[in-house]
């Protein structure tokens, strides 16, 4: 295995490895005065060109893969670049490893479910700890520098296998999220702002991914090494790209991870429009960009794209700017490459400088920025870090149901009798999901089952044999168990056998017999019965939505080691549950309408295909984007909204037309380019949230644009900002909005434009019957 060591020992003494090291360089009898690489006075840029330079052809494309060799003569190692560190530092990935020494790292809820909490603040301290571990584990030799983490593609579509790992299905929301957990992974402390970024220090290199309209794993014989990903500009600029925008501009992201598919006919790799013509150029990333592993083998053998050859191939990518291949298709052939004119060695240069610049950011030249090289052992698996796992599920557990006030559950001053049954019962294993260890261990583990049993005497009937649950034999001495409790918690959902990456859903039901179990339970009920459920994307539950003796859903995602005690907290009151459902619940009927391969977002009424997610679907649903309840009641009021907004339009502007439902033609100025726009103007927005309940609870504040009416194309209405504040019972809170004037309001038309309406735009605050509205006006002049 090859990573860059941490520590090495001279003489006994141990010290932080580092490649300018006057020591190493004596062993090489080779005086480091005289390489500018090894130069500290000199930018980055200059070093790593100097360092690019010296090397011959064959040492430079020995460097371009994810396991890079090294080059002895200039005291450069061999470094493994592909770690994962989605939700915690995982072994998925060879360039960390576990051991006796580190048997397991802090595992957190997956991302689906984290991103519940809506709360900015916790997704950034989770990126500060898990970069902390990581950090510690590469001063033990154990891991890298470089996480190819998170993945930000937006859910598209509820089958998709690996929903688990994304910010779900809003682009702002999944933008926001990449922004707040790569800035925990990547920031040191003092340095989160720089004239130069590309002298910033790094604590570890996050990446985003997967570039761009990726959704589809394997569903009905179509799979992500051959598909074909047809979409419209107006999708990509609204939806596709925007969170790896924000990633870029305002996260300052390490790289970019471009992914399997095709967009259009073009493998995403060897998109020169969408990788240096948008990724460095327009957004000017720091950084590298790196393929998805093998991505460029499966142009050949999966794509066949325009019938490349390998050598071809490499050409091709390394042209439109992809930097690192993690695979073997650039060392074994960028050589050959250069030697055939596919691709000059100055391209190969260029790739080298932008991977060995985040390499000195990191420290690995100069040693370890912001003191990390004092993190060790006991800096892995903290009980605060497990403290911070389980908070981060108590905050992003979403209660869906609660009839007659069931929860919190009061268990008096006896010992009542709890059944608890389910496939997830027990759960260890199914809560971490994947990217976790592969081996499914964890630093330890909260299980349902035992962090019940801390309210009471806990009757266990599994019902289910797994959670294929293919027979119903057990079903009958669950029910008993039932009849026999106070309560029962019934533990059901989906795991990596049902979801996951390479793994599409083909329907949105519980798995074999598991809707029969909870049916029967419930039908012979006479006490409260709870449902939780352990999924990542959502699952048509209307038979226990409806069901009157289904007192109480709970929804917990995969909530990580620490879920058990997370999930019991909720139950039993500990904590008032505040979590929103970051997708859409769609009835099973839905996709019954709509192949997963269909792209486009908007409603496509001549082939009666729905729209997709909140922002363009407006059918039934079990739950909506945002839902969730509280143990109290909130209510809204907005204090004061900028009412009218007038933009000074440049002298050479020109005012943009806009397509309505009713043909009218708007005679005045219909609406601007935001890129063409100096908009400085803010619509201010004061919310006045009251905790009207007699509990105590954090409470998350939606606010929604929505654009003047009948404009063709137009979202329902999208999500513009959020906050989560905590409310004591019987007061009240100010929440200040601060929106961008064009940015928070605007609409992409049908040719891509980015467009501001003039007219009268919508503001609404909350979900559902309790939202409250204000009306903002914009106007242009010249």
């Amino acid at each position: 295995m090859l990573f860059f060591v941490s520590t090495y020992n001279y003489c006994g003494v141990e010290a932080e490895f580092k490649i300018c090291d006057i020591t190493a360089f004596q062993r090489l009898k080779v005086d480091m005065a005289t390489l500018p690489y090894c130069d500290k006075k000199l930018p980055y840029q200059a070093r790593a060109k100097d360092l690019v330079d010296r090397m011959t052809l064959a040492e430079k494309v020995a460097q371009l893969g994810d396991k890079a060799i090294g080059v002895g003569r200039l005291n450069l190692p061999g470094y493994e670049w592909w770690s994962e560190a989605l939700h915690g530092v995982s072994d998925v990935g060879p360039g960390t490893r576990f051991d006796q020494i580190v048997p397991a790292a802090t595992n957190f809820p997956t991302p689906i479910l984290t991103v519940s909490s809506f709360n900015e603040t916790l997704w950034n301290t989770i990126g500060q700890v898990v970069s902390d571990e990581a950090r510690a584990m590469y001063n033990l030799g154990k891991a890298g520098l470089t996480f190819w983490s998170p993945n930000i593609n937006v859910v598209r579509d509820p089958r998709w296998g690996r929903v688990t790992e994304t910010p779900g299905e809003d682009p702002y929301v999944v933008g926001r999220y990449a922004v707040s957990y790569v800035r925990g992974l990547q920031d040191v402390k003092g340095f989160e702002k720089s004239d130069d970024p590309n002298s910033r220090p790094l604590k570890v290199a996050a990446c985003c991914k997967h570039y761009a309209a990726y959704d589809i794993d394997k569903w009905k014989g179509v799979d992500r090494f051959h598909f074909d990903a047809k979409v419209t500009e107006r999708d990509m600029v609204e939806t596709f790209v925007a969170p790896f925008k924000m990633c870029v501009k305002d996260g300052d992201v390490a790289s970019v991870m471009c992914s399997f598919n095709r967009i259009n006919g073009v493998p995403t790799c060897a998109d020169p429009k969408l990788l240096n013509q948008t990724i460095r150029e327009l957004w000017n990333l720091n950084g590298y960009i790196v393929a998805d592993c093998d991505s460029i083998e499966v142009m050949v053998s999966g794509h066949k794209y325009l019938n490349d050859t390998p050598v071809e191939a490499v050409g091709q990518a390394l042209k439109a700017g992809l930097d690192l291949d993690c695979g073997k298709y650039y060392p074994n052939y960028a050589t050959e490459a250069v030697k055939q004119g596919k691709v000059t060695e100055d391209n190969i240069d260029t790739s080298l400088r932008n991977i060995f610049v985040v390499l000195m950011r990191l420290g690995w030249f100069d040693g370890s920025p912001g003191g990390y090289s004092r993190l060790g052992r006991n800096d892995i698996c903290s009980p605060e870090h497990l403290e911070l796992s389980a908070e981060a599920a108590r905050q992003s557990i979403v209660l869906l149901k609660n009839d007659k006030n069931t929860l919190p559950l009061n268990v008096g001053n006896g010992k009542p009798k709890f059944a608890v049954v389910g496939p997830h019962a027990q759960a260890t294993k199914a809560m971490l999901s994947n990217y976790a260890l592969n081996t499914g261990v964890a630093c330890r583990f909260s299980k349902p089952n035992d962090s019940i049993a801390e309210y009471g005497e806990v009757v266990n009937a599994p019902g289910c044999d797994g959670v294929k649950c293919a027979s119903g034999d057990q079903i009958g001495q669950a029910v008993q168990a039932s009849k026999q409790a106070d309560a029962t918690f019934i533990f059901v959902g989906l795991d990596l056998s049902r979801e996951a990456e390479g793994l599409d859903r083909d329907d949105l039901n519980f798995p074999g017999f598991q809707k029969s179990l909870i049916t029967q339970i419930s039908d012979a009920a006479t006490k409260p019965v709870i449902v939780v459920i352990f999924a990542a994307g959502c699952i048509d539950i209307a038979f226990i939505k409806d069901h009157p003796k289904v007192q109480a859903i709970i929804w917990a995602g995969y909530p990580g080691a620490e879920g058990g005690r997370a999930v019991a907290d909720i139950i039993f009151g500990k904590y008032n549950p505040a979590g929103r459902l970051p997708l859409t619940w769609y009835p099973q009927s839905y996709i019954e309408e709509i192949p997963m391969i269909s792209m486009p977002l908007r409603p496509i009424p001549e082939s009666n295909l729905p729209g997709r997610t909140y922002k363009f679907y407006n059918g039934s649903t079990i739950y909506p984007f945002g839902y969730g309840l509280s143990y109290t009641t909130f209510s809204y009021a907005i204090k004061s909204a900028t009412d009218l907004v007038k933009l000074d339009m440049g002298k050479l502007q020109q005012c943009k037309q806009i397509q309505f439902l009713d043909g009218r033609k708007n005679t005045q100025c219909p609406g601007v380019v935001v890129g063409e726009t100096n908009c400085t103007q803010v619509v201010n927005v004061k919310v006045e949230v009251t905790n009207t309940g007699k509990m105590d609870g954090a409470h998350v504040v939606f606010v929604y644009s929505v654009p003047p009416s009948g404009i063709v194309g137009a979202p329902i209405k999208r999500l513009a900002a959020f906050k989560r504040v905590f409310v004591a019972a019987g007061t009240s809170q100010i929440v200040d909005f601060m929106l961008n004037a064009c940015n928070d309001f605007s609409i992409v038309t049908e040719d891509a434009y980015e467009i501001l309406p003039s007219g009268d735009h919508m503001i609404i605050v909350g979900n559902g019957a309790d939202a409250v509205t204000a009306k903002t006006s914009f106007f242009f002049e010249h």
